[in-house]
């Protein structure tokens, strides 16, 4: 089939080359815009707003046809630049795929990585960041066990916490299953403990921060209030009232937790892939202006902002984000009254087929329930806010890897 015809799109849909071009269109849109296995359905009555497996949106095409005039697959990546848009993984390749922890390593710690082949550097005045480095290399080379192909010591620890996180295994629980895989593989390099495990994630940048709160949604115990026992303003106590806690700080327990996902460093690692660097000037080298609204680049708030701040405007790589939140109940029952509130951004210097991806959605804090914050989510917001108000001035040292410079 030629790649650019699409009459068979005008075709009766019940002919072969009807339900051959849909395959052809279904390949192609797997391929650049799916979301895990689904993508948005172009169906008549679907209209691209809603997402469904590959068998469904054959169906849908077959039976409604496509939506009318839908001739350049925007919404299915058609016009992507190949540099902007990752490679997909085929389903007979993803079975035998190794992780790739020397990618991961090299772009977190990026900054560092030029110092591994100096010996010298290594001996003396190693900074915090590159002994982290040089720690979680030297265990991404070491085999669990001799002859192992599909894990070493550093993506076993990695999928066990992640295996931990999924199915809600307790600390005590995740140890004692170490133990249990230590005693009958005791030739496996497996770390000894939990403690050790969340060393390893941690070194990652792939942890967050426990920032107590006020049961009542009053203020934060953070910063000049950390020490604080009580809440300023209602006066209620930082801590649960469980037997003696009150009397021996190592058994407190806070009544509330928030938890804070850093901003910096992960916004950092978007300019330590070339691909994603090209891709995070899409508004400004790559989006059509043809006066049609479909990007907040397209919108008047955008460009009055421009004008306001000329300087920040010129480097398109300046990251401009959305903020989004809502309420969830986490014990996937409505006999449970319970209200957690993620709170996301959206990353809008990436094209409108990208930014929306879960991959490319950045989780900034997840606000304890059980209860809606309401008008009280401004005291849970104060973390991003300080971070945000530190990106806009003074900023911060960022490394481009297209261009190999700092920004």
């Amino acid at each position: 089939m030629d790649n650019g015809d699409k009459s068979w799109m005008s075709h009766l849909r019940w002919t072969e080359e009807y339900v051959d071009g849909v395959n052809y269109f279904l390949d192609k849109a797997f391929e650049r815009a799916s979301q895990g296995n689904e993508i948005l359905c172009p169906c008549k009555k679907c209209m691209n707003r809603y997402w469904h497996y590959r068998n469904v949106v054959e169906d849908h095409l077959v039976v409604h046809g496509f939506v009318d005039n839908y001739t350049k697959w925007v919404f299915h990546g058609e016009g992507v630049s190949s540099r902007n848009t990752p490679h997909p993984i085929n389903d007979d390749e993803g079975s035998n795929l190794r992780d790739d922890i020397d990618g991961l390593l090299h772009d977190t710690f990026r900054n560092v990585e030029g110092e591994s082949g100096h010996e010298e550097v290594v001996r003396h005045g190693l900074s915090a960041d590159a002994k982290k480095f040089f720690k979680l290399l030297k265990e991404g080379k070491q085999e669990l066990y001799r002859g192992c192909e599909n894990f070493n010591k550093l993506s076993f620890t990695i999928r066990l916490y992640l295996f931990k996180s999924l199915h809600g295994l307790s600390n005590v629980a995740f140890s004692d299953l170490l133990d249990l895989i230590i005693e009958a593989f005791p030739f496996a390099q497996i770390l000894e403990s939990f403690n050790k495990a969340r060393q390893v994630i941690k070194c990652l940048g792939l942890h967050y921060e426990k920032i107590h709160a006020c049961p009542n949604d009053c203020m934060l115990f953070w910063k000049d209030n950390e020490k604080a026992d009580n809440c300023s303003v209602c006066g209620t106590s930082r801590w649960k009232s469980v037997g003696d806690a009150s009397t021996n700080s190592r058994s407190k327990i806070p009544a509330k937790v928030l938890r804070y996902f850093p901003l910096k460093p992960r916004l950092q690692r978007i300019f330590m892939c070339s691909e994603t660097t090209v891709a995070m000037r899409w508004h400004a080298n790559e989006r059509p202006n043809d006066g049609n609204l479909r990007h907040p680049a397209d919108g008047e708030a955008w460009k009055d902002f421009d004008r306001l701040y000329p300087d920040f405007s010129r480097d398109p790589r300046n990251v401009r984000l959305g903020l989004s939140s809502d309420g969830f109940n986490p014990f996937r029952t409505m006999s449970i009254s319970h209200s957690s509130w993620p709170v996301m951004l959206m990353n809008y210097n990436l094209s409108p087929w990208i930014c929306m991806k879960s991959e490319y959605i950045m989780l900034s804090m997840i606000i304890p329930g059980p209860s809606s914050p309401g008008n009280d989510i401004d005291v849970y917001l104060q973390p991003l806010i300080a971070e945000l108000k530190e990106l806009w001035e003074p900023g911060i040292e960022t490394y481009d890897a297209e261009t190999d410079q700092t920004f």
